[in-house]
C-alpha cells in the first residue's frame, strides 16, 4: 500500500378555546422544563477536603444524588471514583492544594457517559465509607469518600476493590468510537493524505494550568479545532482529530485513532509548564520527536510528566511486549523517524518569524504517544501556560489562526516534496 510520508360568528368559544389551548400548552412547557430537569447530567459545583494524616474525607458537593464505585489504586497511591456523566462546573484551581492524606484531586469526563474524580494520597489508605447524601435543609446533595491510613501490606490487598453504592450507573448512548482492529476504512483509503491531530489530555486530566487559571486541555483544544479549519481548507488532505470535545483518552487509544485512520502524518498538540522561578523566563514553542534517549534533560522531564497522563486518570499501565515483536517494531521506527524529524524541521522554518520560539526549539525524548513504528509523528508543545505572555497569546484566538495557518503550510511543504513507502 503506498503511504504518504514526508460534509365574527360566534368569537366566546373561539376564545374559550384559546385559552385552553394556551393553558395545555403552559402546561407542556412546565412539564418539559422539569423533566429535563429531570433528566439533565447532575451538577458538581464545590469540593472540600478536611482531617489528617490519620482519616480524611472528601465531600463533593451535587445538584442530585448519583450512583458510583470507588477503588484504589497503586504506584502512585490514589482514589478513583466512577460517576455517571457530571457537569463539573467548580470553582478554578480547585483540587490542586490538599489536606491530611489527600494531596490534590482533579476531575473531568472520563469516556462518553461517564466522569471521574482522581484523589492523590500520600500514603495507602482504604476506603473506610463511601456514601451520597440527599439533599436535605437547604444543602446539596453530597457525595462522600471517607480515608483511613493503612500499611503497605494492608493495602496491597486492598487495592482494585470497589464499594458500589446503589445500582451501576445507567450509561448513556455510547457515541461511536474508533475500532482500531476495523481495517474496513483503512482498506478504502482516500488518495489524499490523511492527517491525525492529536489535543493532548481532556477530561480528568486537565494538563498543565497557567497562572490565570488557563487550563492545557482547553487552549491546545481550541488550538486543534483552528488548525484543522485551516487544513480543510487546503483541500488537500483528510483531517481527524483524536477528541472533539472535553474527554480523556488513553494514550495508546490515540494512536490507536491515528492507525484507524491509516494516518500518514500524527500531531500531539500540548503547552508546557515550567516552576515558578523560571516562568517568566522560559517560553516559545517546542517541537518533539521520538528517541529512547532524551535530547536534553528539559525533554526528558517533559516525556515523564506527558506519558503519565493514564496514571493522571486512574488507570493502570501495561507496556509489556515480547522481544520478537520489540525487535520488529524497532526497525519500523527507525525508518518512520527519519520522516518525524524531517516534517519536524519543516514545521520549525514555516514558523520561524511568524511565533515565538524556544532557544532550543527542536528536541526530542520518549513520549509514549509518538511510538506508532509506521506513522511519521511529532509533539508540538505551543508554549508556557506558566509565562504569562505565552499564556496570553495561547487564548487569543487571533493568534492561534496565524500560528495554525503556519502549520498548515509546513504541512502541505511536507506532503508536497515526497511521496514514500513506509515499512510494514
Amino acid at each position: 500500500m503506498r503511504r504518504f510520508g514526508l460534509r365574527a360568528a360566534n368569537i366566546a368559544p373561539i376564545r374559550a378555546l384559546q385559552q385552553l389551548s394556551g393553558t395545555c400548552l403552559a402546561a407542556l412547557v412546565l412539564f418539559s422544563c422539569l423533566a429535563a430537569g429531570a433528566l439533565a447530567d447532575p451538577v458538581a459545583k464545590d469540593a472540600r477536603v478536611g482531617g489528617d494524616l490519620r482519616k480524611t474525607r472528601f465531600v463533593a458537593d451535587l445538584s442530585k444524588p448519583v450512583d458510583f464505585r470507588v477503588f484504589t489504586l497503586a504506584n502512585p497511591y490514589r482514589v478513583v471514583v466512577d460517576l455517571p456523566e457530571v457537569n463539573f462546573q467548580m470553582p478554578p484551581k480547585l483540587g490542586t492544594e490538599g489536606r491530611g492524606l489527600i494531596s490534590a484531586f482533579r476531575y473531568g469526563l472520563f469516556s462518553p457517559g461517564k466522569s471521574r474524580i482522581v484523589i492523590d494520597v500520600v500514603k495507602p489508605v482504604a476506603v473506610e465509607k463511601a456514601f451520597v447524601q440527599e439533599a436535605a435543609n437547604g444543602n446539596p446533595a453530597r457525595l462522600v469518600i471517607d480515608l483511613a491510613a493503612i500499611t503497605s501490606k494492608e493495602f496491597a490487598k486492598r487495592t482494585g476493590e470497589m464499594t458500589i453504592v446503589g445500582e451501576p450507573p445507567q450509561q448513556r448512548q455510547q457515541r461511536s468510537q474508533p475500532d482500531p482492529f476495523d481495517k474496513t476504512e483503512r482498506d478504502q483509503r482516500k488518495a489524499k493524505p490523511v492527517v491525525v491531530l492529536d489535543p493532548g489530555h481532556g477530561g480528568v486530566d486537565p494538563g498543565a494550568i497557567g497562572k490565570g487559571g488557563t487550563m492545557e486541555k482547553e487552549v491546545v483544544l481550541a488550538f486543534a479545532r483552528t488548525f484543522k479549519k485551516k487544513l480543510d481548507a487546503i483541500g488537500k488532505f483528510d483531517v481527524f482529530l483524536t477528541r472533539e470535545d472535553d474527554i480523556f483518552i488513553p494514550l495508546a487509544e490515540r494512536v490507536d485513532i491515528a492507525h484507524h485512520h491509516n494516518a500518514d502524518l500524527f500531531i500531539s498538540i500540548h503547552a508546557d509548564a515550567l516552576a515558578d522561578r523560571y516562568a517568566k523566563l522560559v517560553r516559545g514553542a517546542t517541537i518533539y520527536t521520538l528517541s529512547e534517549e532524551a535530547s536534553d534533560e528539559q525533554a526528558r522531564l517533559l516525556a515523564a510528566k506527558e506519558n503519565s497522563a493514564d496514571l493522571i486518570a486512574g488507570m493502570q499501565l501495561d507496556e509489556a511486549q515480547d522481544e520478537v515483536s520489540m525487535i520488529l517494531l524497532d526497525l519500523m521506527r527507525r525508518e518512520t523517524k527519519n520522516y518525524s524529524i524531517a516534517f519536524g524541521r519543516t514545521m520549525l522554518t514555516k514558523l520561524k518569524g511568524h511565533m515565538v520560539l524556544n532557544k532550543k526549539p527542536m528536541r526530542s525524548a520518549d513520549f509514549r504517544v509518538l511510538r506508532a513504528p509506521d506513522i511519521p509523528s511529532v509533539l508540538l508543545e505551543l508554549g508556557y501556560l506558566t509565562n504569562p505572555k505565552d499564556e496570553k497569546l495561547l487564548k487569543s484566538a487571533e493568534w492561534r489562526g496565524q500560528v495554525a495557518e503556519r502549520m498548515a503550510r509546513a504541512v502541505e511543504a511536507f506532503f508536497s516534496q515526497r511521496e514514500v513507502r513506509l515499512p510494514y
